[in-house]
């Protein structure tokens, strides 16, 4: 069930030029939040911007109620909201989203993720690691510039490789290749994955050539967050082209099975 309240902002670090992470006191979303779910944010308490902004859950601190979550300012709402102050007060709706990372039943995974698209993938390593899933992790970056969360993610996984498309920093390449190359030596038996589209896209292909269960949380733009707005709807992979179907990501989502939507 989904919180609203005003949540005070506790800690606040600026990981990048344009990238913050910020650190809320939110017991009433942490108790109930899940690995894949997402919140939204008003950032300030005029008419513009009007709409909320959806934010991915990085990590959840449940014995201190602590929620942080980390954003790349683009526009004017993230601009607004990273000028917040530490005991600044922010406006939260969460946990959103009813599709959610599942783990259970797996041995030896594979997360996979790309840019901005890690953030919700921490948690998600965290949660695996203390259930003694064995977590291999494949992040991928423009260059050397974009790197984030290297020691963050090397601590929740028994293999990480960090891959640069220009080679600046680490292996050279996408991460989906080395991805593929390990999924036998590994004997990976799941793949969790989130980030651009064409990634995504790439990882669905991988999952089902491999016959691997893939599960991928999509990034759309969504307004309310509640499937009210009907603006974040993707279409099934299963529907008819001559009469397609449409779930919304929001609510049905942001995670799925990569065999049910089509991308």
């Amino acid at each position: 069930m989904a919180n609203l309240l005003l949540a005070e902002l506790v800690n606040k670090v600026q990981l990048k030029s344009d990238i913050y992470k910020f650190s809320v006191k939110a017991p009433e979303i942490v108790k109930e939040a899940k690995p894949g779910n997402f919140i939204e944010i008003r950032v300030s308490e005029q008419t513009e911007p009007f709409l909320r902004r959806p934010i991915s859950i990085y990590n959840l601190d449940k014995e201190n109620g602590i929620l942080e979550f980390i954003f790349q300012v683009k526009g004017k709402g993230t601009s607004i909201l990273a000028k917040k102050q530490i005991g600044d007060k922010i406006d939260i709706i969460g946990p959103l989203g009813y599709g959610t990372f599942k783990t259970e039943g797996y041995k030896n995974i594979a997360i996979i993720g790309g840019g901005i698209g890690v953030f919700p993938l921490y948690e998600l390593s965290k949660n695996a690691k203390e259930d003694n899933i064995k977590v291999n992790t494949y992040l991928g970056f423009r260059n050397k510039e974009n790197v984030v969360l290297e020691e963050e993610f090397n601590k929740v996984s028994d293999k990480l490789i960090i891959t640069t498309d220009d080679g600046t920093y680490k292996e050279k390449g996408f991460a989906i290749n080395f991805l593929a190359e390990d999924i036998e030596k590994e004997k990976i038996d799941a793949i969790f994955a989130c980030g651009p589209l064409p990634m995504l896209k790439a990882v669905q292909k991988l999952s089902i050539e491999k016959q691997i269960p893939c599960q991928i949380s999509l990034e759309e733009k969504m307004a309310c967050g509640l499937g009210a707005c009907l603006g974040c709807a993707v279409k099934t992979a299963q529907s008819p082209k001559e009469a397609p179907e449409y779930v919304h990501v929001c609510k049905i989502g942001p995670v799925f099975n990569a065999i049910d939507v089509e991308i």
